[in-house]
């Protein structure tokens, strides 16, 4: 029952958080951002938050630690929205699933160039 309910939760904070990074957060420093997915745990005290973050090494740190700086109002504006009475604590995390599979994409079709000639 507790892992339903926080896997309810972890979708709700997804839809919201990639909102709130969207129109919200007036930070430069945050480039392109995409959350894939959000991991709560059972007791709902944290929340690990994937972020898919296009550019280079340097412009996916200052994303991160812009982000960092943010975590605060992200997590207040969570709270109002959702309703919790204990707001998980956010944690920022790099997922680079959508990276390695544009690269495995490339792979394959410059092998897919050499079959054919």
């Amino acid at each position: 029952m507790a892992n339903f309910r926080s896997g309810r939760v972890g979708e709700q904070m997804k839809k919201e958080l990639s909102q709130l990074i969207q129109t919200e957060i007036k930070d430069p420093r945050i480039g392109f951002i995409t959350v894939t997915g959000v991991d709560v745990t059972n007791d709902l005290s944290q929340a690990k938050v994937y972020l898919s973050v296009m550019g280079n090494e340097e412009q996916k740190d200052q994303s991160m630690k812009a982000l960092e700086k943010a975590s605060g109002f992200l997590r207040s504006e969570i709270g109002k929205r959702i309703r919790l009475r204990h707001t998980p604590e956010l944690l920022f995390k790099i997922d680079s699933s959508i990276e390695y599979g544009s690269h495995i994409e490339k792979l394959l079709g410059e092998i897919r160039g050499r079959d054919n000639n």
